[in-house]
């Protein structure tokens, strides 16, 4: 298996791109023969030139460059799985709880499919890890965006009209993407504070020169995959009530509380928007699966009576196409590097390594993962 396609996205919304002309140069010198769709990287600054010079030939269409092509890359699920190979593997994003009829019929159309969600969040694989390296950039855009909406600047300024105190920003859940968000808003100026359900984060936060809000929930932890474990409804409802008081006194209010194959917990409920300031911004980073925020809108902006602003978070990643793709590029590169039999020339899929174990949906015909079995 050698023989890459590179897709152009479908979905207009789309700016970014699955490998950077760069990495194309860097496999095509592995010994991989890389086809690039015309237009792949036009929205996120790369030109079908640069493709080109970096070893790829060019395609007109998807459809015509999936005839022959053992391996597939591409960002989102597919719309349909004709035209690909039996037999080929597929790499995107696949949303697998929620897609189990396209996992039926990549499985009966004999793909090989591997789920970009489905990766192990292992040190092995932190280098194919596109969760994290998006979910990072989405960070740091949500507070550029918030502070860009925001009546009023982050830092504190000192003038001879006076003293501007610094706005304050409040970041809840201290995952990759709070992580970011939090270094962002500091470097910015603003004053933040920080929760997350897992204790063993508060010492990264104050490294951030955050505040860590302690709010007692009782035994807590994470799942094996870094995640933290669902709450109880009483749980979930002491949180609500110790974080109000704290989105009351905020500026910019960003929730990061997004877990993939859940719906999203409701951690700010309309009595806390309603007491919040005029002018205020909340970004609901998980409105995709339901929202953290009542009242949040998929792909739009909401402005409530009070004059709270709500900013939909979904996605943020591509309003920086360029280093998302940048990155996405080095997730892709990481796993064809891994999987590489140098003897052979060629991609090997191997089910004895736990990485392939961990994302490989369907093969042979059937789906193979014990999760979607």
């Amino acid at each position: 298996m050698k023989k890459i396609l590179l897709c152009k996205e479908t979905d207009e919304r789309e700016t970014r791109t699955a490998l950077i002309p760069d990495d194309v140069k860097r496999l095509t010198a592995m010994g991989f023969e890389i086809t690039a769709v015309k237009g792949t990287g036009a929205k996120s600054g790369f030109s079908d030139e640069d493709y080109e010079k970096a070893g790829a030939k060019l395609a007109s269409s998807n459809e015509e460059g999936l005839k022959g092509k053992d391996i597939v890359l591409r960002i989102l699920k597919p719309e349909s799985v004709k035209g690909i190979e039996k037999g080929a593997l597929h790499l995107s994003y696949l949303d697998p709880f929620n897609e189990k009829k396209l996992l039926g019929e990549m499985a009966k159309a004999g793909i090989q499919a591997v789920s970009l969600e489905m990766i192990p969040r292992t040190t092995l694989a932190q280098k194919m890890d596109v969760q994290s390296s998006q979910t990072s950039l989405a960070g740091y855009t949500a507070v550029v965006n918030a502070a860009a909406r925001l009546p009023k600047i982050l830092p504190m300024m000192v003038t001879p009209s006076g003293t501007i105190n610094p706005a304050r920003v409040f970041v809840i859940g201290v995952g990759v993407a709070g992580l970011q968000a939090i270094a962002t808003a500091k470097r910015l100026g603003a004053r933040v504070d920080a929760f997350d359900t897992r204790p063993v984060v508060e010492e990264q936060v104050k490294s951030l020169g955050a505040s860590f809000v302690k709010i007692d929930l009782g035994e807590m932890g994470q799942t094996d995959q870094g995640y933290a474990k669902e709450l109880t409804p009483e749980q979930v409802k002491k949180q609500q009530e110790a974080q109000a008081k704290v989105c009351e006194r905020s500026d910019i209010v960003i929730t990061t509380a997004k877990v993939f194959g859940r719906k999203a917990p409701r951690l700010i409920g309309k009595d806390v928007l309603d007491r919040m300031k005029p002018g205020a911004v909340v970004v609901d980073m998980a409105v995709s699966t339901g929202g953290n925020v009542e009242g949040s809108k998929l792909y739009e902006e909401v402005v409530r009576d009070n004059g709270v602003i709500i900013m939909s978070g979904d996605m943020l990643e591509r309003q920086v196409p360029y280093d998302a793709s940048k990155m996405l590029s080095g997730n892709f590169t990481a796993f064809l590097t891994h999987f590489y039999d140098k003897e052979k020339k060629e991609l090997a899929v191997n089910l004895d390594d736990e990485i392939m174990k961990g994302c490989l949906l369907t093969k042979d015909g059937e789906i193979i993962h014990e999760r979607f079995k």
